[in-house]
């Protein structure tokens, strides 16, 4: 593995710098978090932006902003209604990160967002990109933003061929950026990177020939870009099987049951559901079976009347979803409601749920 400054030596890091810059200067994408510089605004738009696309995000942002304009609006928002506001996005640990360390901004802090790498970096769901693109972009700091993005960009200028699955090669991005990034405009030259992985040199077809730093890149130059960037491949996901169903009373409000305060999707409400084992008996009978004890209460169901797919990075849910028909009470707990047709709409679901009332609806 180089060295940071074996892997620049004899690149123009000046001039790269000039015509990166010049480029995102006139071409950049007009987005509502690059309207002003405000480390709050500039902080959510890239948690939003982790695992989500730009296109996706905008929406999502641009609402949010409304519904909690400030660091002191989202620091004592109701947990709910923050979910509800990110419904859709998915990582929903990413919304309960930002909101807990947005209370510890305004608590510890005044309500600034800390300005100092040390400072920054110690707050919940805030790892070494997001602290260099909040510094860098906010507050002017010449610190490193290298994402996946980035890491493909910089491989293919500089010939790297380190893994950029591998964690400690991140390490080494991080490292050259420190070493060829503007002290002038970090804040456009970190953006510029970002840009131009998003828009030009992209991770199939790069648009070499429309590229602002072509000049510059090594792999263009010896006709490598379609080689880079190195990445080993991940394990494909794990498949489970899931029976849900959509349980009504007799006025038809929805049993909904509120997931747990840690783990996948916690703190979201869903409808009934279990991860079925075929090789035991019947799914209905499973899923039946598992309301009464777990829900302490009865229900009778219909053959189910979807299927729903549902991938995430590590496992792929396939849930078949059944009708029901709640027939005893539900017990007074506050994980457990019924809610009305209107009701329902106020509380966050993960997306699989969303389909299935979706697909509910379409029946009834």
């Amino acid at each position: 593995m180089k060295q940071s400054k074996d892997i620049v030596k004899d690149f123009q890091i000046e001039q790269f710098q000039h015509d990166l810059i010049s480029w995102f200067e006139t071409e950049q994408r007009i987005l509502p978090w690059r309207q002003d510089q405000d480390p709050y605004k500039v902080w959510v738009s890239e948690i939003m932006l982790q695992q989500t696309r730009v296109d996706t995000v905008i929406p999502y942002f641009n609402n949010f902003i409304e519904k909690f304009p400030t660091i002191v609006d989202l620091a004592y928002a109701p947990e709910d209604d923050v979910l509800k506001a990110w419904e859709g996005l998915g990582y929903y640990s990413r919304a309960r990160n930002l909101q807990a360390a947005v209370r510890e901004v305004h608590e510890q802090y005044g309500g600034k967002v800390p300005h100092t790498p040390d400072e920054i970096s110690k707050l919940k769901g805030v790892g070494p990109y997001t602290t260099g693109a909040i510094l860098s972009i906010a507050y002017g700091v010449p610190q490193p933003a290298v994402d996946g993005n980035v890491m493909r960009v910089l491989s293919r200028i500089l010939s790297i061929w380190d893994d950029i699955a591998k964690p400690k090669t991140r390490k080494v991005f991080e490292e050259v950026v420190h070493e060829i990034i503007s002290k002038d405009s970090p804040s456009f030259f970190n953006q510029g990177l970002m840009e131009l992985g998003a828009i030009v040199c992209t991770p199939t077809s790069p648009s070499c020939l429309l590229c602002p730093v072509r000049e510059h890149c090594r792999a263009f130059e010896q006709g490598v870009q379609q080689e880079l960037p190195v990445k080993s491949k991940k394990k494909p996901p794990r498949a489970v099987q899931i029976a849900a169903a959509v349980v009504t009373d007799e006025q038809g409000n929805f049993l909904i049951h509120k997931r747990p305060n840690k783990g996948l999707l916690a703190n979201l409400w869903e409808f009934p559901n279990v991860e079925v084992d075929l090789t035991i008996g019947t799914e209905q009978t499973q899923l039946t079976s598992f309301v009464e004890a777990d829900y302490d209460t009865e229900v009778v169901l219909d053959p189910p009347f979807t299927v729903i797919q549902h991938v995430f990075s590590h496992i792929v849910w396939n849930i078949n979803v059944y009708k029901g028909v709640l027939t005893g009470n539900i017990a007074n707990r506050d994980d457990l409601k019924l809610v009305s047709v209107k009701e329902i709409e106020e509380y966050a679901f993960p997306v699989s749920h969303q389909k299935i009332l979706k697909e509910y609806h379409k029946i009834t």
